[in-house]
């Protein structure tokens, strides 16, 4: 087990439980080797969070190094709102919300109360288009849910039999190329 699961890894586990595999596999190398445009774009549209641009409000924390030692889980916060006591997960462009967006906010949700902070919204935003999507905080059915997922995540086996590759994610999957899960093993044909 890790000492901790990056909280951006919830969502890649969602999309393929094995990505979070190749991706460390993959982590001394340079991205330009296997990030494709999506990944590119992403990682543009952090630079001013991570730089701490995205305002000189001091009502605003950009970039905040978070930790949950219930969940063992550790990241960075993109914004939060200190006068609204809000937090704001940025993407490039949300064309749908998926489940791993939810919990990566949810994740920063509760590292931040952990911390002693106090949240009382939640909000993706999607850079491109200029949207912002209100997403609930976790009542105790998707809390249970949530700590599900991280058990999963620590249990999970790359080399475990049993692993049911979803053919629409493997076509999309920047590692489809080295994955035994897909059968082609041709770029963005699996």
């Amino acid at each position: 087990m890790e000492p901790y699961i990056q909280i951006s890894q919830l969502n890649d586990f969602i999309f393929c439980p094995k990505s979070i595999f190749f991706h460390k596999l993959y982590g001394k190398y340079s991205q330009s080797l296997y990030h494709e445009k999506p990944q590119v774009s992403g990682k543009l549209a952090h630079e001013n969070i991570d730089k701490g641009r995205y305002s000189s409000l001091k009502r605003y924390k950009q970039g905040l190094e978070l930790y949950s030692e219930r969940y063992n889980l550790c990241g960075k916060l993109d914004v939060y709102d200190m006068e609204t006591h809000s937090i704001i997960e940025r993407k490039n462009l949300i064309k749908k919300i998926y489940d791993g967006y939810v919990y990566q906010l949810h994740a920063q949700y509760f590292c931040l109360i952990e911390m002693g902070y106090q949240v009382e919204s939640l909000f993706l935003h999607s850079l491109q288009d200029n949207k912002r999507y209100p997403i609930d905080l976790p009542d105790k059915e998707s809390t249970k849910v949530f700590g599900n997922l991280v058990d999963s995540i620590n249990q999970f086996d790359p080399g475990k039999k049993g692993f049911i590759q979803n053919p629409e994610k493997c076509r999309r999957c920047i590692y489809n190329e080295l994955c035994d899960s897909c059968s082609t093993h041709k770029k963005k044909s699996c």
